[in-house]
């Protein structure tokens, strides 16, 4: 499972979130692909129209992704749909590696034809980083609630869900409460994706868990707490989850987004997820281009197709919440059977700040080696 950066907010009329590596040697250095004005556009507009871009993106015949794992968000559908509509192969480098690998990548592959074209970052990874961003409004930027982008489109929100708890109902207990993992039944079982300090799905399950417990949005020291003592239990299992550690049934209980939780039941039909009633902790992932992406049109067609319904309706196939979901929803567009299978929420949804988020991460940084070491 691909471990990301810390993202945050929440969608009020549909239930839906807001907003809130090493390297292979440098390869040579790409063509001019800038010559076409796409490096500079900021709108569709900025080539001539939509059908200019298609043409400039299939000059160049390449996107690079990084960190997109084919079964995180339905990226691998989303990859396959783009390639298959628009004729430009996309080169999918580091599935599994975390949002800040994406901006290591972007630095040490500047100026080669194997750089990141575009980004998906969480939310602390990318407002670190906004300097190496082009802006760019896509076709449906109005659509988009002006709490889910930056105003000139140097990032935009893309999809979302909330934390939650999956498990194999064949291996363990059901999971009815945060404090059930304490219990015996889960010695060696309990799985969190990734390092929280580098990796935003594992810094939102020690936020959930601190909420779950009495902390809250400015009080992270609960779920560092919970952590320790599973740790001293012998239930935290340091293992990063896969959906193969999990078929294998080798992480039973795993901490993680959703719609990752949710995907792993069409694998695992005994696999369950649960969202703590009183800890639906939201979030959602940074979409952005790079400003010295080598295929400057085919990052910028990439955001159009991602922002299109289409895009917008793979991500709900994969148990995302899409951001333009209440937009779509209004206008018909949205496929409403995908809807209704994502997982049931109930509670008040907690909503971290940027402030909060960057407060929590200063101080997992400081306890967290010393809770699990």
């Amino acid at each position: 499972m691909k471990l990301r950066g810390s993202i945050v907010a929440l969608s009020l009329t549909a239930g839906l979130i807001l907003a809130g590596a090493g390297c292979a040697p440098p390869a040579a250095k790409p063509a001019a692909a800038s010559s076409t004005g796409a490096a500079t556009a900021t709108s569709a507009a900025g080539l001539g129209g939509m059908d200019a871009l298609v043409t400039a993106a299939k000059a160049e015949g390449t996107l690079n992704v990084i960190a997109l794992p084919p079964d995180w968000a339905n990226y691998g559908k989303v990859i396959a749909a783009f390639q298959s509509t628009y004729g430009v192969k996309v080169a999918s480098a580091q599935p599994d590696a975390d949002s800040q690998a994406e901006i290591n990548a972007a630095k040490q592959l500047k100026g080669t034809s194997r750089a990141p074209d575009v980004y998906d970052l969480g939310q602390a990874v990318a407002l670190a980083n906004t300097s190496m961003f082009a802006p760019y409004k896509v076709a449906t930027f109005d659509t988009i609630d002006s709490a889910f982008k930056d105003p000139s489109g140097t990032w935009v929100n893309d999809y979302g869900g909330y934390m939650s708890i999956g498990y194999d109902s064949s291996k363990v207990p059901a999971v009815k409460t945060v404090d059930d993992l304490l219990g015996s039944a889960y010695k060696g079982k309990v799985a969190l994706n990734g390092n929280p300090t580098e990796a935003g799905a594992a810094f939102s399950g020690v936020e959930m868990v601190s909420i779950a417990r009495g902390g809250s949005a400015d009080d992270i020291t609960p779920g560092i707490d919970f952590f320790t003592k599973l740790h001293k239990a012998g239930n935290f299992l340091p293992v990063d989850p896969t959906p193969a550690t999990v078929q294998s049934g080798q992480t039973p209980v795993v901490f993680d987004w959703d719609y990752n939780n949710a995907a792993l039941t069409a694998k695992v039909p005994s696999w369950k997820v649960m969202v703590p009633g009183n800890a639906a902790l939201g979030g959602y992932y940074y979409q952005a281009i790079d400003k010295n992406a080598p295929h400057p049109a085919a990052a910028r067609l990439w955001e159009e197709f991602l922002f299109s319904d289409e895009g917008q309706n793979l991500y709900l196939g994969g148990g995302a919440r899409p951001v333009r979901a209440d937009a779509m929803q209004e206008a018909g567009t949205l496929d409403a059977a995908a809807f209704a299978k994502l997982p049931k929420v109930s509670g008040k949804p907690v909503l971290l700040t940027t402030a909060q988020s960057t407060a929590a991460a200063a101080v997992l940084s400081k306890q967290w080696a010393k809770a699990t070491g």
